[in-house]
């Protein structure tokens, strides 16, 4: 009922602006007079709309997707201003090349009053925070964010990702409450098993024994043996989608367990040795997809898609829905020492440094006043589906596009979330596309196995930053390199220890230090 109420109000604020133009939709009874760099003085709404009575212009410099269409012509953007009386000049930089444009405006400091979807770097917020470009936020959030404080309160780990050691918030991310966005799922070849007549695998065993049936008893019935019985996205993850049942979590987006507070990289360990072991002896016996370490996107989801692969892991269901009804998502398996981890998912603040606010911006009230409205289900449901009736329809009171602009063509021009990094809540209201019905099971088998908290990557600051950049680009291309020849049995496990060593000749204990201050920090 409240929800109904809330999308109810919704709708008549945005008629009404739109009939209006800069008129008030009411609820403006919470107003402050903020002064600006300009010494002029603007009436600010906490709360309502419009958030100013005379019209804002401001700049904001984004990534748009080669899927996109321009962001003046998205409905989001266009009903917005109308309700907002906050008028946005894009400046639109493509992704390839972004990150130099991006640089350079900071080089130039020719600057944009804002910076939306621009994907700022932990190390690129302390730089240009402490430099001066980008503006502290915390005080805006306290004062003019409500939405986004609450979501703080909600999930403390929010505030510990964007945090500097110093204490402030130069940028914010998108939030995603869904689990079932932040997931990768195990979708197996239920069609398969039936077939074979085997139960759906729970623990390591039953897998090997499943993934073995599937690559000799032709399950396809074709009378070759041409099937993959599992297989993964290019490179190492299949390590993170495995590690889960050796114990192995994925804290702060790196190979980090934490238990009882103490911070562990268990890039060395013994149990990582097993889950090597593991994946060796499944590629060595051809039930592990010998492309794992080669094949494109593009031919990944290909397989996903052709019905003859036993196991593989993604998102959602987007990819195979023609033959979706052979694949079911199961919980993750229990291994050697009991352990069943769903390792493999998102903090719930992603897309790190996706808006900012930048020294040259005159109204930054404006403009926190104007993402919050996005961190609401309502601000959410219009950057995500456009216009009820139009683009959209309410199905069980959920918002889900009309058949018209549900495809990979239309949905991109309608909206900025196509493409990623955009800064609003991905909560269960708004999640239809990414979380149907089958999504949503899947997701119901991983739930009990998720940790209370996924913590995102820490801010350091500059110099700290810095040296973690070093010390990980050496090893993680190490790890990589011979993880890699672990599992396709290019190195012996033999050389384990020789492996160990150079972990540690690599500084790999400074590095856990590292990791174990910044949480001590955020755990006080």
């Amino acid at each position: 009922m409240q929800r109904q109420w809330r999308r109810t109000a919704m709708s008549l604020m945005i008629i009404a602006a739109l009939a209006l133009g800069g008129c008030s939709t009411g609820g403006n009874s919470n107003k402050e007079a903020a002064t600006q760099g300009s010494g002029e003085e603007l009436t600010v709404s906490k709360d309502g709309f419009p958030i100013v009575q005379e019209p804002v212009k401001l700049k904001m410099f984004t990534r748009i997707a080669p899927v996109n269409g321009p962001f003046k012509d998205m409905p989001v953007f266009q009903d917005y201003e109308k309700l907002s009386n906050v008028q946005m000049e894009f400046i639109e930089a493509p992704t390839d090349g972004f990150a130099e444009k991006k640089n350079l405006l900071f080089a130039s400091n020719e600057l944009p009053d804002i910076m939306y979807r621009s994907n700022i770097t932990p190390l690129e917020a302390v730089r240009y925070g402490s430099g001066g470009q980008l503006i502290p936020l915390e005080n805006l959030i306290e004062e003019y964010a409500p939405n986004l404080k609450k979501l703080m309160e909600e999930y403390p780990e929010i505030r510990a990702s964007i945090t500097t050691p110093e204490g402030h918030i130069y940028t914010i991310p998108g939030i995603v409450t869904l689990d079932a966005a932040r997931t990768d799922k195990r979708w197996i070849n239920t069609a398969w098993l039936e077939k074979l007549n085997l139960k759906v695998p729970e623990t390591l065993d039953e897998l090997y024994d499943a993934l073995v049936a599937f690559r000799d008893q032709d399950p396809n019935g074709n009378g070759q043996q041409d099937e993959i019985p599992l297989t993964a996205r290019t490179g190492l993850p299949i390590v993170v989608a495995m590690s889960g049942s050796f114990g192995l979590d994925q804290q702060f987006g790196y190979n980090i367990n934490i238990n009882d507070d103490k911070v562990e990289i268990w890039m060395g360990s013994e149990r990582n040795k097993e889950l090597l072991m593991f994946l060796n002896k499944l590629y060595a016996e051809n039930l592990l997809d010998h492309e794992v370490f080669s094949h494109t996107e593009a031919q990944y989801l290909a397989k996903q898609g052709s019905g003859n692969t036993g196991i593989f892991f993604d998102q959602t269901n987007n990819n195979f829905l023609p033959i979706s009804d052979q694949y079911t998502g199961i919980a993750p398996f229990e291994g050697p020492h009991g352990d069943r981890l769903q390792s493999q998912g998102a903090p719930v603040p992603r897309d790190q440094g996706a808006f900012a606010i930048t020294s040259v911006n005159k109204y930054p009230e404006v403009s926190m006043r104007w993402i919050d409205y996005f961190y609401s289900d309502e601000g959410s449901t219009l950057l995500r589906f456009g216009r009820e009736g139009e683009h959209y329809e309410l199905v069980d009171g959920i918002p889900t596009y009309k058949p018209e602009f549900s495809t990979a063509e239309t949905q991109p021009k309608l909206t900025p979330y196509a493409g990623g990094g955009a800064p609003h809540l991905i909560s269960e209201y708004v999640g239809s596309y990414i979380n149907p019905p089958q999504v949503q099971e899947a997701q119901d088998t991983l739930t009990p196995f998720m940790p209370k908290i996924r913590y995102a990557a820490p801010m350091f600051d500059e110099a700290t930053a810095q040296k973690v950049n070093t010390l990980r680009n050496d090893i993680d291309k190490y790890y990589e390199e011979q993880s890699t020849k672990f599992i396709a049995g290019a190195l012996s496990f033999d050389k384990w220890e020789e492996f160990q060593s150079t972990l540690k000749k690599m500084n790999i204990e400074e590095l856990q230090q590292i990791y174990q201050d910044a949480y001590d920090k955020m755990a006080k």
